[in-house]
């Protein structure tokens, strides 16, 4: 989304953005033909002739030429290639229209004096609360047709606001469009060589000399287009680039902005009250240093005004103080101030969010970083703070700390210093769900939930919890639910019990669930569970031609328990499986009684990224993993009564001497009666 601050009058225009023709230093290139082997590699309707950059140093700043050319091949060419954008930072650019032509059918038509400059301010991160103040230009061009060849160039005049004699490009030598040339040419004092830095490229310049300058140029014709793959490491160079620096040293961007971070030493009367507070009740450092931290976190809003210098330069502690509100550089420079009030030696340390992993690969510029973070030391302990969190828990022993890499500090060695990676040894999450089947036929089943979250997860649970209701929340645990098991209704409040300081968060949830809707379309009969979110975020990027490895992210480690009870019969998770590969893990474990049934899954990662050859076996592992979380139960089948215990029969050979023993009793008996009889008559 985009912030439309202001439309600036065409007026005022002209005067930011001049017209003017290439000054004498620039060279006119011949424009080359595309190849008509990657004709049907040509996307959106444009095939790119020319891209030329060419820079010259001067006082204090240089000048930098940048002429593109392509042709409209198709339809959709008119939508992107009909117009031009310029962006710039009116506090260090003046920019200069050179040339704006159109050639058609051989004739070249000039539109340079038709241009009209509409300028924007548009603060594309306005809604995170960032606002860097850079224009753009937005140049419409007239009768623009289907075959027409578009041709411009700029220059914009750069005059650095911090570390003035210090420069820094940047150019991809490989495009994922088809391109007929890039050219890339840096005149620089010959008594100032540049260094150069190729990343995933082989590609060198041709260094010659003019005058006092050397001149290094690179021209890469025809270069193969790059496909351009998702979910790839910051440390994998995914295509060609060449770094070109004035310095080879980090230590030349530390001492442009070190000045501007010395810690404060004087606070508004308020702050320094809640700063002696602390240490009169904290007396040990390291709990002295998690209380600055949330001080600064809790209140001090993030916003970040970083039009100009105040892209690298941030506001007076007591300024941020007083306004309440201040960037990362801010609050970075404010907590390590408050840490140095309280004892605790701290610096400022420069990052960068999403390439900060491969900081290490690049040459030195401050354009290297979009982050500030803090470094303490304690004893021989180094930690690492974050003071753009907020709500963050925990002690020092188990705190959440950042991981972006490598880092800067400023008051350091003057090199780049790895950050510590992070080590999940329990898991971080933890759901049970306990379901209790009716023990009669109108009664309710009854469906209990207990979540637990730890360390960087209790954190941004607790952010989560700020920022949304606690009706809002349970709201969407029943859509959840009741996808699964419709008819499910709350039976009891959202509970939600969080200890900041052991840093673990408690949600619990209760739902019951009715007996016609247990019995309606068979649900008791196809009964299913499920493990959330184990997995289930896991990249599954295409595996044709995969040539980048797979990044899985941060660590996952994440348990997932089921229990029922009031069951008839004994249940078995015999088919459940372990899935394990040298990337991801998942764990099943089940057992059960004759009322009860009970399974356990622990999924974790074990990799921070996959190998491209690994690419089939991974997402193989990725569908078993989802495979195995996920089933369905008949529990209404009941075990069958079992049968009354049969008399024993007596065998043959008892049954022979039974009946032989009668026999003999009648022949031996009946005569003796029947003397016995005679004698007494």
């Amino acid at each position: 989304m985009a912030v439309l601050a202001g439309l600036i009058s065409s007026a005022n225009a002209d005067e930011i953005v001049r017209k003017g023709p290439a000054a004498d230093w620039i060279k006119i290139v011949d424009v080359p033909t595309a190849d008509p082997a990657r004709a049907d590699q040509i996307k959106n309707g444009i095939s790119w002739l020319l891209a030329d950059e060419q820079i010259i140093h001067r006082d204090h700043g240089y000048d930098d030429y940048s002429r593109m050319v392509y042709k409209i091949v198709d339809r959709p060419g008119l939508d992107q290639g009909a117009g031009i954008d310029l962006q710039f930072d009116p506090s260090r650019h003046k920019v200069t229209l050179n040339h704006l032509r159109i050639i058609r059918d051989g004739q070249v038509l000039d539109r340079l004096e038709d241009v009209k400059f509409d300028i924007f301010r548009q603060e594309k991160d306005a809604e995170k609360g960032i606002y860097d103040g850079w224009l753009t230009a937005h140049i419409n061009i007239d009768d623009v047709r289907v075959g027409d060849v578009i041709d411009y160039g700029e220059t914009y005049e750069t005059t650095p606001l911090v570390g003035k004699d210090m420069f820094f490009y940047s150019f991809s030598t490989e495009w994922e469009d088809p391109v007929a040339l890039i050219r890339t040419s840096v005149i620089w004092p010959a008594a100032r060589p540049l260094a150069i830095k190729p990343r995933g490229t082989a590609i060198r310049p041709v260094i010659s000399a003019s005058g006092t300058d050397s001149v290094y140029l690179w021209e890469i014709a025809n270069p193969k287009p790059v496909k351009v793959e998702e979910n790839v490491p910051s440390e994998f160079a995914s295509w060609g680039s060449i770094d070109v620096s004035s310095t080879a040293s980090w230590r030349s961007v530390v001492d442009a902005v070190q000045p501007y971070y010395k810690p404060a030493a004087t606070f508004p009367a308020a702050f320094a009250a809640k700063l002696d507070d602390i240490a009169a009740r904290h007396p040990q450092p390291e709990d002295r240093m998690i209380q600055a931290m949330r001080l600064v976190q809790d209140e001090i809003r993030y916003v970040s005004l970083s039009m100009g210098s105040g892209s690298y330069i941030p506001r007076d502690p007591a300024t941020v103080i007083q306004s309440g509100f201040g960037d990362c550089k801010d609050k970075a420079l404010l907590l390590a101030s408050a840490l140095e009030r309280l004892g605790i030696a701290a610096q400022v340390a420069l990052a960068d969010l999403d390439q900060g992993r491969a900081l290490d690969q690049h040459l030195p510029a401050l354009r290297d970083f979009d982050h500030a973070i803090v470094k303490a030391t304690i004893g021989a302990k180094t930690y690492w703070l974050d003071a753009t969190n907020y709500l963050q828990g925990g002690d020092a022993s188990d705190f959440w700390q950042p991981n972006y890499g490598f880092a800067l500090p400023l008051f350091g060695t003057g090199e780049l210093e790895k950050m510590p990676d992070q080590d999940l040894r329990a898991p971080s999450i933890k759901v049970a769900e306990d379901f209790s089947f009716p023990d009669k036929p109108d009664g309710h089943l009854t469906l209990s939930v207990l979540s637990t979250y730890e360390g960087a997860d209790a954190d941004g649970m607790r952010s989560r919890l700020a920022s949304r209701s606690t009706t809002e929340l349970s709201d969407a645990y029943l859509k959840y639910y009741a996808k699964r098991y419709p008819g499910i209704e709350t039976a009891a409040k959202l509970g939600v019990f969080d200890n900041r300081d052991g840093n673990i968060i408690n949600v619990r949830e209760s739902y019951t669930l009715p007996a016609q809707a247990l019995a309606a379309n068979d649900l008791v009969k196809n009964f299913p569970i499920k493990a959330a979110d184990l997995g289930t975020d896991l990249p599954t990027p295409t595996m044709v031609d995969r040539a980048a490895p797979i990044s899985l992210g941060s660590p996952v480690y994440r348990r997932h328990s089921i229990s029922v009870s009031n069951l008839k019969a004994r249940f078995s998770g015999e088919d459940m499986k372990n899935v394990a590969t040298p990337y991801l893990s998942l764990k099943s474990s089940w057992n059960n009684t004759a009322t009860t049934f009970d399974v356990e899954w622990n999924f974790r990662t074990l990799a921070s990224e996959v190998p491209a050859k690994a690419i089939g076996d991974y997402l193989k592992s990725v569908k078993d993993v989802g495979d195995n979380i996920d089933w369905s139960f008949n529990f209404a089948y009941q075990d069958p009564p079992e049968d009354p215990a049969p008399v024993a029969e007596p065998d043959r050979s008892q049954q022979q001497l039974i009946t032989s023993m009668l026999l003999l009793s009648l022949f031996i008996g009946v005569p003796l009666f029947m003397v016995y009889r005679r004698s007494r008559s």
